[in-house]
């Protein structure tokens, strides 16, 4: 035996990222650490290699929510094997990546059923830390360290989307009509107050004018009475009326498509004297 041990030797390398396992007629002898490893042929063979990186498994899976809205959910489970541990990841687990596909499946498939869809897309964290806390439970005495597990994406069916979009839109469009509606309200209030002020400004305006006009004639009638001799308020006030009159009739003549009706003092029917008022106007015309 011991010569053909020494005449069957052979040289396997082993990567810094792995381990390799030796087993010798079929049973494990040792680990091989990275570099190069003799190995008696046919003795002895690697019978396989665990990485020692950090590896990535995106599990797709199917569920659905409490108002029976049918999701695709994608959960990467990042996890690596302790070097301490390599013999248990190695030979007590089958296939170590359906095993975790299982486990995930478990903790989604017992969640999110119990949510909403809207509540769903809320807790993505509860549910990655759930199938974290799961995985890492169940797969730390086989070796395997889970480093993180996250839900990369939740995708409802096309349809779903869409009316999904479609209620978001309405509510946009609501809240912009409403937005629309308050800023209109303000500037009508903003309108009739300032029509109110315009208002109650000219009010002013025009009594104070009139107050005016009363001490500017109280004041006349003072002067003129006093400097005419025999004259009364009375005849000062029909003075200022004739004027303000021919002021009047200034201020109309002077106004462009304006017309002059004449009625005569003839005690007349309203009518016959309307009439002969026209065409008296309308022959000063022509």
């Amino acid at each position: 035996m011991a010569a053909i041990c020494q005449g069957c030797l052979c040289f396997q390398c082993v990567t810094t990222s792995e381990i390799g396992i030796i087993e010798r007629c079929g049973r494990y002898e040792r680990l091989a650490p990275p570099g190069l490893r003799c190995v008696c042929w046919p003795l002895e063979t690697v019978a396989g290699r665990i990485s020692r990186r950090i590896q990535q498994l995106d599990v797709a899976c199917e569920t659905k929510t409490s108002d029976n809205v049918f999701l695709n959910v994608i959960i990467s489970v990042q996890y690596k094997v302790k070097e301490e541990y390599v013999y248990e990841a190695f030979y007590v687990l089958n296939d170590p990546s359906e095993q975790i596909k299982s486990y995930v499946y478990d903790v989604v498939r017992s969640t999110l059923p119990l949510l909403t869809l809207d509540k769903a897309f809320e807790s993505k964290e509860m549910v990655a830390q759930s199938v974290k806390r799961e995985l890492s439970g169940v797969m730390s005495e086989y070796g395997f360290v889970i480093h993180n597990a996250l839900v990369t994406d939740i995708s409802p069916d096309g349809r779903v989307k869409t009316a999904m979009n479609e209620i978001n839109a309405s509510k946009r469009l609501k809240e912009a009509a409403f937005e629309k509606a308050e800023g209109e309200k303000i500037l009508l209030v903003k309108s009739a107050e300032a029509q109110a002020e315009s208002k109650y400004l000219s009010g002013v305006g025009v009594a104070r004018q009139r107050k005016a006009i009363v001490d500017g004639l109280r004041d006349s009638i003072s002067q003129f009475s006093g400097n005419v001799k025999g004259s009364t308020p009375k005849d000062v006030i029909d003075l200022l009326l004739l004027t303000q009159y021919f002021d009047m009739l200034k201020e109309v003549g002077t106004q462009r498509g304006t017309r002059a009706v004449f009625l005569p003092r003839k005690k007349k029917s309203q009518v016959s004297a309307f009439r002969d008022g026209l065409l008296q106007a309308q022959a000063g015309r022509n």
